[in-house]
């Protein structure tokens, strides 16, 4: 499976500039050939993603942005949102969930993988790093 790399987009962890990233992925996946239902269903768990590493941030009381990076293999889009440190800050380490928390973040989850085909979340207890991967195949 052939990686081709199609964008990169770093903005910051705030709720208003998600209509930025879907716009990026609805581009990216018009171009490769996703149809309009499978956009949608995209841009439904792009948007749920941000939204929790936005959270992710919060809980951190660090600054952040997220990096969101696209590429397509020969069968799929592929999103990767990364909450990363904005330039000149560390992410502080996490601080303890209540179990009420976590049960949300396992809603959320369960959420985005009803949209997207392949959903991997990545959590870095000790540093704070979170990593969602989503995973769109294309029809055919």
């Amino acid at each position: 499976m052939a990686k081709r790399d199609l964008a990169e987009l770093k903005i910051p962890a705030s709720p208003d500039f998600i209509p930025v990233a879907k716009r990026v992925a609805t581009t990216l996946g018009g171009q490769l050939g996703l149809s309009l239902v499978d956009l949608d269903e995209l841009t439904i768990a792009l948007t749920q993603a941000c939204d929790s590493a936005i959270e992710a941030a919060k809980d951190l009381e660090g600054h952040a942005d997220l990096k969101l990076t696209y590429f397509a293999t020969n069968r799929a889009l592929v999103v990767d949102v990364d909450l990363v440190p904005t330039a000149g800050f560390a992410l502080p380490a996490p601080r303890p969930h209540p179990e009420a928390d976590e049960e949300l973040q396992r809603l959320a989850y369960e959420m985005i993988r009803c949209f997207v085909d392949d959903f991997r979340p990545l959590v870095e207890p000790a540093t704070g790093h979170v990593r969602y991967r989503m995973v769109k195949y294309l029809a055919g």
